[in-house]
């Protein structure tokens, strides 16, 4: 690599880890909010609170370093320009791909990072906040609930203590489940204890009744019991499913699923969907690049036109993102739609290669950004400020 490749693969890549860091912590506060009331309401400490934020994270980094990496693209091209840098190799015939050579390079290893994420990281924070879950409810019940009171973690279901023993032990224990109409359960028992084993908890009772209904105008059925285990599980958010979701999932339980898995039955599509997702993301830091030297790789001294230039690069760039993201949701549904997850990021830099090839032989006219402005001034009316100028002020006439 050239002393100038070295340099713009420096300004680049700070400027990445810069904006990545920065998403990354907006992102992060935005799960911080929503897990709130973790510590309001659950009853958990700050640490519990912190891990499980953080862990959610990895969830969304594919989305975001992709974006980090083309705003920091866009603003290395557009600081290269400015200072007259980018002028300069222009003027001595220097190809566009001098300058887009340490850019692929940086875009090979932001694509094998979101691979990793994608395969590894995501995957593994995914599970073990899911027993960090697991675990929150186990302590709602064992710890949160105060003797005396009755508490509802969900609509439909109720607990209720009468004390706790000095030893975490909980005396005349009432639990009632009417989240499905069809079939309300209460149990009622002298006493009771939470239980884990591996990531699941059990609640078990001693000496007391069970009472079922199956309907409003059906007689309860009563069963007495020494001890009973109740699994914790089932009184997760309705709707909720314990198994492994497919986010969830490594490579090869998404590749080679049991087939007689009941959420792989259940959700085919979203198993075909998320393998294909992990393997056309890292696809998107190619097309990135492609598509912003396209736009903006060339110099231009025109400083309304150059901003012009940038945000339809970015305007371009978050469509083909977007239609990637529309294309998954098709894939959910129909498996012929499997290939338009990767064709629609190698099309997008498959045309923008086409584009560099066309601006950058000689005598051939305006670059490439030029020729697509006309074509984008619906979206230069949207911003008028950037092509408002200020008028100057006139001296006042002489009497």
């Amino acid at each position: 690599m050239t002393i100038f490749g070295r340099y713009v693969f420096r300004q680049t890549a700070g400027a990445l880890l810069l904006i990545l860091i920065s998403l990354a912590g907006v992102v992060w506060i935005g799960l911080a909010l929503r897990q709130l009331n973790l510590v309001t309401t659950q009853g958990q400490d700050t640490w519990t609170f912190v891990k499980m934020t953080t862990l959610a994270l990895p969830n969304l980094m594919a989305l975001i370093a992709p974006v980090a990496f083309l705003i920091a693209i866009l603003h290395t091209l557009n600081r290269l320009n400015g200072d007259s840098e980018l002028i300069v190799m222009t003027a001595a015939g220097a190809s566009p791909w001098r300058v887009g050579r340490p850019l692929l390079l940086l875009a090979l290893l932001v694509a094998v990072a979101v691979a990793l994420v994608n395969h590894f990281a995501m995957p593994w924070s995914m599970r073990l906040l899911r027993d960090y879950v697991i675990k929150v409810r186990t302590d709602l019940i064992a710890q949160v609930l105060q003797p005396g009171r009755f508490s509802s973690p969900e609509r439909g279901l109720t607990f209720h203590i009468r004390d706790r023993a000095m030893n975490g032990e909980l005396l005349g224990v009432l639990l009632h489940d009417a989240r499905d109409q069809k079939q309300v359960t209460s149990y009622l028992a002298e006493r009771g204890s939470v239980r884990s084993e591996g990531a699941l908890s059990f609640l078990v009772l001693a000496n007391g009744h069970v009472l079922r209904r199956t309907g409003p105008d059906e007689p309860s059925q009563i069963i007495a019991f020494d001890t009973y285990a109740v699994d914790l599980v089932q009184f997760q958010t309705k709707g909720e499913h314990y198994g492994l979701k497919p986010r969830e999932r490594y490579f090869d339980e998404l590749a080679f699923p049991d087939p007689g898995d009941e959420d792989f039955k259940r959700n085919a599509g979203h198993f075909r969907a998320e393998l294909h997702e992990r393997f056309s993301n890292p696809l998107y830091p190619f097309a990135f690049v492609l598509i912003v030297m396209a736009l903006v790789g060339r110099a231009q001294s025109n400083r309304r036109g150059r901003i012009e230039a940038v945000i339809s690069a970015f305007v371009l760039a978050m469509g083909c993102r977007l239609i990637g993201l529309a294309a998954h949701n098709v894939v959910v549904l129909d498996a012929a739609a499997v290939p338009l997850l990767y064709a629609i990021p190698l099309a997008a830099g498959g045309f923008a290669v086409l584009f560099i090839r066309l601006g950058a032989r000689p005598g051939r006219g305006p670059d490439l950004g030029e020729r697509l402005l006309p074509a984008l001034e619906p979206l230069r009316r949207l911003v008028p400020a950037l092509s408002r100028t200020t008028p100057r002020s006139e001296a006042p006439a002489r009497p």
